[in-house]
């Protein structure tokens, strides 16, 4: 297929991706100076545990977390606390607020263990949760940006005092802002906002929640050691992790964590939401497209997922720019099965490539090319 691109479409960088979202290569630059004296070295040593203290005082003061919270670091990646949260932290029931295959995920998780019951809310995807389970439950679970759909959940339920609000917010932390006073379980992984590689979690625990990782390890109950809240928590306090971790994904999310503090939170928003606005607004004026999500309120901020007209093949105009270099990873969520496009609006994505993104869309599309 021979299409003349005019250059000024092309984004300087091609990763618009919602999985792992596109990482400062200046970075690398910056490890391998200093990697003789960090790579290869124990996680027990100063130089990597200096890494996790700094991601630990960047969150506190970016998130505004509590002063008497914990941020535990681990391995495995947020998906392994959908587990670790059913295991050691629910004495008998979890109430899901699905909103999306994440959510749904994190609920199929959460019933597979025998000794506890799991019960779900479900909204058509596109929609956030509006209508809460709360009464009778031990833990509640929400997600706060749902990354299948683009659905934005910034309304929570009010839980009481003997129950845990427990909030999946990998897609969503550290642009989307979110209560964390009233939240007792705030978790996510550094690969999305957080310009990381995959691999590791964090989860900020209320003293609610610490009280609670006692209570239940105190029981006669099967929690593997990979799982165990108090090896995760008493090693966080020594500004490490329980097993090894990947030293770059520690380096990474250090200095994505210093840069986006030393702008302030308020500030990384209003980039976002200005980001979010074009995007949308982009999407509402295209006769062959539209948001997937129709409530404006509920638009995440971070992915934003495009339903396209039938009469275009997204497969092949995805397919296109990949192959081609121009862009990558903006295809919809495949369990969906939507002609959509998903595209990320994380932090390091600048607006200009943005605008440029949507120009070359708009371009090939009324090239005839990639009519269905």
């Amino acid at each position: 297929m021979a299409i003349s691109l005019p250059e000024n479409l092309i984004p300087s960088d091609p990763r618009f991706g919602c999985g792992p979202s596109l990482i400062q290569l200046d970075d690398l630059t910056r490890l391998q100076e200093k990697g003789p004296h960090l790579l290869g070295t124990s996680h027990r040593k100063e130089p990597v545990r200096a890494l996790c203290r700094d991601i630990q005082q960047n969150l506190k003061d970016y998130l505004s977390v509590p002063d008497d919270y914990s941020i535990v670091l681990g391995n495995g990646g947020a998906t392994i606390l959908f587990d670790m949260i059913g295991l050691g932290l629910v004495r008998k029931r979890i109430a899901h607020h699905v909103c999306g295959e994440f959510s749904a995920k994190w609920f199929k998780a959460s019933d597979r263990i025998p000794w506890i019951a799991a019960e779900k809310t479900t909204v058509d995807y596109g929609q956030p949760n509006s209508v809460f389970l709360t009464e009778g439950f031990d833990v509640v679970a929400c997600t706060l940006n749902e990354t299948s759909t683009g659905v934005m959940n910034t309304r929570l339920p009010e839980v009481g005092e003997d129950c845990l609000l427990a909030v999946d917010a990998t897609s969503g932390a550290g642009q989307i802002a979110c209560d964390l006073s009233r939240v007792d379980v705030f978790f996510f992984s550094p690969q999305k906002v957080f310009a990381s590689e995959g691999g590791l979690f964090v989860a900020i625990l209320s003293p609610k929640a610490k009280a609670r990782i006692e209570e239940i390890a105190a029981l006669d109950r099967y929690i593997p050691v990979f799982a165990d809240w108090r090896l995760a928590l008493s090693n966080s306090e020594q500004q490490q992790t329980y097993n090894t971790p990947a030293v770059v994904t520690l380096f990474l999310f250090a200095r994505q964590a210093e840069r986006m503090n030393a702008l302030g939170f308020e500030e990384v928003e209003r980039q976002a939401a200005e980001k979010a606005a074009w995007l949308y607004q982009w999407a509402q004026e295209k006769t062959y497209l539209s948001a997937f999500v129709t409530d404006p309120a509920a638009r995440s901020t971070t992915v934003a997922a495009i339903d396209v007209a039938d009469t275009i093949n997204v497969d092949k105009l995805t397919r296109y720019l990949d192959e081609q270099g121009l862009v990558h990873g903006i295809e919809g969520y495949r369990a969906l099965g939507r002609n959509q496009l998903r595209i990320a609006l994380f932090h390091n994505i600048a607006f200009e490539d943005l605008k440029k993104l949507t120009a070359l869309i708009d371009f090939l599309i009324q090239s005839g090319e990639f009519n269905a």
